[in-house]
């Protein structure tokens, strides 16, 4: 009798502990996420990209290829800054503006009778025209452009007129940009953005023989765009 009390004590003493054990536990376990300690919250920064902002403006460092005479063999590789901005009539549709500006040395013509070698040449442009929103998602868009404005070409020539290494004179000419951007979204506000395009220039001498010549080039800038917060 004494060892079936003494068992049925022990026992109980047991469940007791077993139970306080598995309260505590519990409490524990069921404390520990209201703590938040190792907890990972998910994030997407770009949940808020939607493509209905009216306005956007982007700046870009940019390359430019040309040739600064019409019979000059050697082009030039200009660099410089690129500036647009875009007003969206609709989800596909705006109106862009650009300013762009270059600045490099180009070789000359006449380079056997004349002691001049790399002079500096620049050109600035501003155009503007249509935009389209192509193919797109929250990752990132293609966009096309045509746009269609001036180009104003300058020589620092030291002294030499243009005829002397078969520049073009410094002039305003009429100028196209064709191309676009390819867009990579970091934020529903900030876009990494590289615009390729083909830039097209109606330069003339001044100068017998008169040529007036149609000049196809490279352009290239990297930079990024802002989408203003206010919506179409």
């Amino acid at each position: 009798m004494r060892i079936s009390v003494r068992f049925s004590a022990a026992l109980a003493v047991i469940v007791v502990l077993a139970l306080s054990f598995g309260t505590r536990a519990q409490a524990q376990t069921t404390a520990s996420p209201t703590a938040g300690n190792g907890t990972y919250i998910a994030s997407d920064p770009l949940a808020g990209v939607r493509y209905d902002n009216r306005y956007d403006l982007s700046l870009g460092m940019a390359y430019h290829h040309m040739k600064a005479g019409a019979n000059v063999l050697q082009g030039s590789n200009l660099g410089g800054l690129d500036l647009s901005g875009s007003y969206w009539f609709s989800k596909h549709w705006a109106a862009e503006g650009t300013g762009r500006w270059y600045l490099g040395s180009s070789g000359v013509g006449n380079a056997t009778s004349v002691p001049l070698h790399g002079p500096f040449v620049s050109e600035v442009f501003f155009a503007a025209g249509p935009e389209w929103l192509g193919p797109h998602n929250k990752h990132g868009a293609l966009i096309a452009h045509a746009l269609f404005g001036g180009a104003k070409f300058d020589a620092h020539l030291d002294g030499y007129t243009p005829q002397q290494v078969n520049f073009y004179y410094n002039q305003v000419a009429p100028a196209a940009i064709i191309g676009g951007h390819m867009d990579l979204n970091r934020s529903a506000h900030w876009v990494f953005r590289i615009t390729p395009d083909a830039i097209l220039t109606r330069y003339s001498t001044n100068y017998a023989p008169v040529i007036t010549q149609n000049d196809v080039n490279f352009a290239i800038s990297v930079g990024v765009e802002y989408k203003f917060d206010k919506k179409r």
